[in-house]
């Protein structure tokens, strides 16, 4: 389909609440297009995931799904998944803090903290219940999607922003 421009923090439509997609909606062209679109962005840019909102769609649609990735070399795979009308229910107190990166803030780090074990429910692009576990990067890159329909961009959860900065000068010693 297409790869579509990301939008950048600072960009106010990031920061606003996304619309749950409606029934009448699914199965639909427009919702298809969306989605293929997503998924050809997402691969252009290597992402692990990507939110509607920051292709400029405010809708609760989110993808996600690792398999090799040159920008998380050392994950483990995530199902490739299309998600709508995210819930993520977090199923521990146990969290874990890592270094996240975002399409929408290129370049730059951040240490954040996440629970560490979730389920997440909602629905696939046809309209069928998708209910799921998920552990590590998995539970990591799924909060990351969600908190982009809440507009919520990574950099807010960082609680001390020495831990937040470009990729070069974090992690000198890495290829970019």
């Amino acid at each position: 389909m297409a790869v579509r421009p990301v939008l950048k923090m600072g960009e106010p439509r990031l920061f606003e609440v996304s619309e749950a997609v409606s029934e009448e909606e699914f199965e639909t062209v427009e919702l298809r297009s969306l989605i293929a679109d997503m998924f050809d962005t997402m691969a252009a840019l290597e992402g692990a995931g990507l939110a509607a909102p920051q292709i400029g769609i405010l809708k609760r649609v989110v993808i996600f799904g690792v398999a090799e990735n040159s920008r998380y070399p050392q994950v483990e795979p995530v199902p490739m998944t299309v998600l709508i009308n995210p819930v993520v229910e977090v199923l521990d107190t146990a969290t874990e803090e890592d270094w996240e990166g975002c399409l929408s803030v290129p370049g730059m780090r951040g240490l954040v903290e996440r629970a560490s074990h979730i389920r997440y429910s909602g629905y696939s692009e046809t309209g069928a219940p998708l209910r799921r576990e998920a552990k590590g990067f998995h539970a990591r890159v799924v909060q990351h999607e969600c908190d982009h329909l809440d507009g919520i961009l990574y950099p807010m959860r960082i609680p001390d922003l020495r831990n937040f900065g470009y990729e070069d000068a974090l992690f000198p010693e890495q290829p970019h």
